[in-house]
This record gives structure tokens, sequence and C-alpha cells, in this order.
């Protein structure tokens, strides 16, 4: 039996909004996305029915307005599993991709993440199985796999690596070495 990542989330191909020359959310509304080999259904007030999203290979620095503007393209954007914005300038980690409590495949591949750090927002996020950071300067971070490992205990797969025994038993041991336990204030009696 295949213990695969299921990509997809559903049957509905995703919205293919990659290599548009988005820089801004708002730009998403003016797009039309992409015609793959499976055409995306619409709702009757013309939103699309997809749990998935592509905005890799655009120029997005922030996601200002992502929550709105997922709102009026998406059927039921709440639902949101599947996200893309690998190769943008993204320098951040959103708080707004943790609120989509279905996400379960994250790709920030690519990006200019700095601050290793930023990656312990994604914590919120219960259903996370896949995520992608390599690309990013955070990669040459030392013990960077067995942090995302530590924080992230859930994941199957990272930068497109399938996560072994052996990694988990390596953030372990990365894990008692690098991290203190912390001690409570004695109070004065």
């Amino acid at each position: 039996m295949s213990k695969r990542i299921d990509n997809s989330c559903d049957s509905a191909p995703p919205v293919d909004l990659a290599f548009k020359c988005i820089n801004s959310m708002e730009d998403v509304l003016q797009e039309d996305p992409r015609q793959g080999i499976k055409p995306i259904r619409r709702c009757e007030d013309g939103k699309l029915m997809s749990r998935a999203l592509r905005l890799n290979n655009n120029t997005l620095t922030d996601l200002h307005g992502f929550r709105d503007v997922m709102e009026k393209l998406l059927s039921d954007a709440a639902r949101l599993c599947w996200i893309d914005l690998s190769f943008n300038d993204l320098p951040s980690v959103d708080p707004v991709l943790t609120t989509y409590r279905d996400l379960s495949v994250l790709n920030l591949h690519g990006n200019s993440i700095s601050d290793l750090s930023e990656v312990d927002k994604l914590a919120a996020l219960p259903n996370l199985k896949s995520l992608s950071l390599h690309g990013n300067p955070i990669e040459t971070e030392k013990g960077y796999r067995s942090y995302i490992l530590c924080l992230l205990p859930g994941l199957k797969s990272l930068d497109f690596s399938a996560v072994t025994k052996q990694d988990r038993v390596t953030a372990e041991v990365w894990r008692r070495m690098n991290l203190r336990p912390k001690h409570s204030k004695r109070t004065k009696e």
C-alpha cells in the first residue's frame, strides 16, 4: 500500500495563476486562470470550485489582502488545502496562511525567507503534511531540516524529500542538544 501524499486535496484541478507577473494580491482578480486538461467548474455566482491554488513564479513580496481575494475567487476559500507560492519574493511566512486549517501542502521554495523562526508560525497548521522551503536563505541555517521536523512532527515530506525514521531520530537528537528546557521562575516566599 502506497503512502503517497495527496497533493490534489480533491478531484478539482488547482486554480493556476502561475507565471502571470502578479505582484500584488489585487492583481489576482484581474487574471484568468490557465485552463488545464480538466476544466475548473464555477458556482452559480462565478466563483471557482477548487481547494488548490498556484501562485508560483510571480513577483509577490507580501500577501496583503490574500483572504479577501480568496473569498472573491473561490467558492469555499476557507477549505483551501494546497497552496503553491514558490518562486516569488516573499520575505516571511504570512500569518494569513495559518488560518487555512485544512492546508496540507504548502510550497514556499525559492523565496526570500531569511529567518528560520518564520517557520514557527506553521505549527498552527494541524494538517500540514508537505512543506517546501528550499531555495530560501534559511536553508543554509545549521540544523535547518531538524529544526523544521521538530517543530512540525506531522510532516511527511520536506523539500520534496520524504521524511524518514532516521530524519525523525536525528531531529529528536538535535532537539535535545539545542533546545533548553524552560525553568519556571521561583517566587520569593
